[in-house]
């Protein structure tokens, strides 16, 4: 199994952290531009504000997620005051691009109030409509999509023997589960994703899903 590892710091420590965790394990990561926006109650409590911030998204195996999260630790006690927040997600399922990986649902994972599964896709820049029309043949309604950046550098194409596209994007879709298997599978089959380094799909179980706005 996978975990989600998920850092917001301060605009231009994402860098710095992924290194720690790549040290420590992490076999790549996503750094997704955003900004604070919690009141000054909170601020002191979370370290957030209406400021520029980085989320480092990475998928690291179970048995590497403590020493990750250790290094993302330690390297953010070298900064003075509060660097952000760290957490982890479980996830159901991870697909690299230019695998054969097949997805499958644990129903014993599911809880029956927990109906959705979040798919998250990460795509070199400029494919994440191609991703979200396939989705929508397969019965997803819908996604959301996010401008961000690879980890990777130009030096270490020709470690891991792929293209290195540092612009990336990501697409979240919500799923209802007995269409989720169906979903992935779509998306897996696009020629985006088709070469080792162009992408990855991986998904963890959408909790308490509620509608937002009036019926």
């Amino acid at each position: 199994m996978f975990k989600l590892i998920v850092a917001i710091v301060p605009k231009d420590q994402c860098d710095a952290i992924y290194q720690a965790a790549k040290e420590a394990g992490a076999p790549g990561g996503t750094i997704i531009p955003g900004r604070g926006t919690a009141p000054s109650s909170v601020l002191s409590l979370l370290g957030f504000g209406d400021s520029s911030k980085e989320i480092l998204l990475t998928v690291v195996p179970d048995s590497a997620e403590g020493a990750v999260r250790h290094a993302i630790i330690d390297e953010c006690q070298k900064k003075k005051g509060r660097a952000g927040v760290l957490f982890a997600v479980d996830t159901g399922a991870f697909i690299k691009g230019g695998s054969d990986s097949n997805f499958s649902l644990e129903e014993k994972s599911m809880p029956n109030n927990n109906s959705y599964q979040m798919i998250n896709i990460i795509v070199n820049k400029g494919y994440a409509e191609d991703a979200m029309a396939a989705a929508r043949s397969a019965g997803a309604g819908g996604g959301t999509v996010f401008g961000g950046r690879g980890t990777a550098k130009e030096g270490d194409a020709k470690f891991f023997g792929v293209e290195i596209v540092p612009e990336k994007e990501m697409l979240m879709i919500l799923a209802p589960n007995d269409k989720a298997a169906a979903v992935v599978e779509a998306v897996q089959k696009l020629e985006c994703l088709s070469k080792g380094g162009s992408g990855i799909i991986f998904t963890a179980q959408a909790q308490n899903f509620s509608l937002l706005g009036k019926k």
